[in-house]
């Protein structure tokens, strides 16, 4: 591993998957043709979206269930405005906990009343709301899973009778859940599940069609799930790459496998941000993130000798965004137990020198 990526996104991958993607970029299942160049029309790549959509539905346990898998473009950004140009006819619920709930809160203003049940804006987003209400003429709601920018984390969903829509870009994969609470999840794929390029989006077809507006056929869940989510061209590469991501996380045990290793990382992260001195974390403790450990030094002082060290490590990633400042380790299903026991190794080498 030349580094020890901890990037917040486009995210750290397995290496098999770079290393079958790189040898499909040059000869695609001994085809002749790369994955670059093959048409996506060809039965080659049919089979890579059809395998990859119905993977999806597996590892959330969504299969038979009334939901379509949808491989999109745009990210998670355009997801805020395709939400609402889809689902909201009068007024839909959000809650606040960070800059991109903020943004699909602004994209879903152009169509419809939008009602903040609830927000964390006033200590800087560094806790989850709870102890809300969701009016129960919404047409649904609206809420991010994990705070990337934040750290913080989701833990539970509230019950309701309205239907419930999900932003995971950061966390997707990662937990097990009930994902059919969920009438409708979507995740930019570069944050844990393949790289930029792709988005994914899966819908609860029965929540469609009840909307008056005419939808622009790009905007439309209805349009992608009529034509196998080939409506036009798509992200070739990128699919196959999640593809690959996916065959591998389900040969690991699938999302319980993968919890697993999520909560060991975290664990011993936080473990020696509560014990070193030298640091203090961002997130209240109830609501911290398995995937964006956020924390700062106790003392700014001290930034540049703990910039050095790990540096020196082969970390890579780990600055905090601006609006928080101090540091992120993102740590996504892909990132090894031993990178993390790296970065405790920094910060307790730092301790001892200080």
């Amino acid at each position: 591993m030349k580094k020890h990526n901890f990037s917040a996104g486009p995210c750290i991958l397995p290496q098999e998957v770079f290393e079958k993607a790189s040898a499909a970029v040059l000869d695609f299942n001994n085809s002749g043709l790369s994955i670059l160049e093959i048409s996506h029309r060809s039965e080659a790549f049919v089979s890579v979206i059809e395998e990859a959509r119905a993977l999806v539905l597996e590892l959330l346990g969504l299969q038979n269930k009334g939901y379509q898998a949808l491989f999109l473009h745009g990210g998670a950004s355009m997801q805020f405005l395709m939400v609402a140009y889809n689902l909201l006819q009068k007024k839909a619920a959000y809650t606040n906990t960070g800059t991109w709930s903020s943004k699909a809160i602004k994209e879903a203003k152009l169509f419809g009343e939008v009602q903040e049940v609830a927000s964390s804006k006033d200590k800087n987003f560094n806790y989850i709301p709870k102890d809300y209400s969701i009016p129960v003429d919404a047409d649904y709601f609206h809420c991010t899973s994990n705070n990337t920018i934040y750290g913080t984390q989701m833990k539970s969903f509230p019950k309701t009778d309205v239907p419930l829509v999900c932003d995971m870009s950061s966390d997707i994969l990662s937990r097990t859940m009930d994902f059919s609470q969920f009438d409708l999840i979507y995740a930019g794929a570069q944050k844990n599940m393949g790289p930029a390029g792709v988005t994914l989006a899966v819908v609860k077809e029965d929540i469609l069609g009840k909307v008056e507006r005419q939808i622009p056929s790009m905007m439309n869940y209805q349009v992608h799930i009529d034509k196998d989510s080939m409506f036009n061209t798509p992200s070739v590469f990128a699919i196959y790459t999640s593809l690959l991501n996916l065959r591998w996380l389900k040969n690991l045990g699938g999302i319980a496998g993968i919890e697993d290793l999520n909560n060991k990382k975290a664990d011993l992260l936080y473990a020696e941000i509560d014990r070193n001195p030298l640091f203090k974390g961002f997130a209240e403790i109830e609501d911290r993130s398995t995937m964006n450990p956020t924390f700062n030094l106790a003392e700014a002082a001290d930034k540049a000798t703990f910039d050095k060290l790990w540096k020196e490590a082969n970390i890579n990633g780990i600055n905090g965004h601006r609006s928080v400042g101090g540091y992120r380790a993102s740590m996504y299903n892909a990132m090894p137990l031993e990178s993390v026991q790296v970065l405790v190794d920094v910060m307790q080498h730092f301790e001892k020198i200080s």
